[in-house]
């Protein structure tokens, strides 16, 4: 399919289905017999693959493929879905939800850091550092509910229409409806794994900014990225971040 135009980007986008072999795969969902079949749909790949062709764990598909899709700030990576056969497996909404056994631990962070990478639209930062490279996922971590469970947060803050919760041991944050606060601020609400931004706005240095790219990672030089194509940082420049209430936040999608 086209994509939306981007300087930074390929104008087109590529869907690659696969018929899943439940049995040889282990992957299996609830109330689903795998007689129905089960189809993985994959994005973000140029495919190498024709249809009839069979592929096995660890085959190639085909290279990444950044397209207009993309947000600058957001970097190369691969959509995997899962559908019944019979559903609609082209249009974009509807696949199944899906729990996997990977921990993701929350990290505390104090919203400071220095600058050690910069691109025409965001900032890293040297901090939070991960504690344990490679062996373990982490993600900034938030306050969820009364009993101030330390859960991480995910999606973009608060420049997403909404985020998540995640948290060790099950994937996903599960209470009905909990607060969530970052540093020191109540900044959603969540229901299940999805927070509902509050009205609130991302500061850095006392500059409102963009907001802050959530995400969970095994990078060893984790840190926090700001989303600030409108600011301009210097490598070495320190930066604490802030949140204060808005009555105009801002709202990308």
């Amino acid at each position: 399919m086209r994509a939306p135009p981007k300087s930074y980007a390929h104008d087109e986008e590529y869907l690659i289905l696969v018929d899943v072999d439940c049995e040889s795969s282990g992957i299996a969902f609830e109330g689903i017999d795998a007689a129905d079949g089960l189809v993985a749909r994959i994005l973000h790949v140029r495919p190498s693959v024709e249809p009839g062709e069979t592929v096995a764990v660890g085959d190639s598909l085909g290279p990444m493929v950044r397209s207009g899709f993309f947000a600058p700030w957001v970097a190369n990576h691969v959509h995997v879905g899962f559908r019944r056969a019979e559903q609609n497996l082209h249009r974009a909404g509807g696949s199944l939800p899906v729990d996997t056994a990977v921990d993701v631990e929350p990290l505390a962070w104090d919203g400071r850091g220095t600058v050690v990478e910069t691109g025409d639209t965001y900032a890293l930062l040297d901090a939070p550092a991960h504690p344990d490279p490679g062996e373990s996922f982490v993600g900034i971590a938030g306050v969820l509910g009364e009993k101030r469970e330390p859960i991480a947060l995910d999606g973009g803050l608060t420049h997403y229409a909404d985020g998540g919760a995640l948290r060790q041991g099950c994937g996903a944050a599960r209470a009905a409806s909990a607060s969530v606060s970052f540093l020191g601020h109540h900044v959603g609400d969540a229901s299940g794994r999805t927070v509902a931004w509050r009205d609130v706005d991302v500061l850095a240095n006392g500059a409102r900014i963009t907001g802050i790219s959530l995400f969970a990672a095994l990078d060893p030089e984790f840190g926090a990225k700001l989303v600030c194509p409108d600011r301009e940082f210097q490598i070495g420049e320190r930066v604490e971040v802030s949140i204060r209430e808005s009555d105009d936040p801002i709202r990308l999608g």
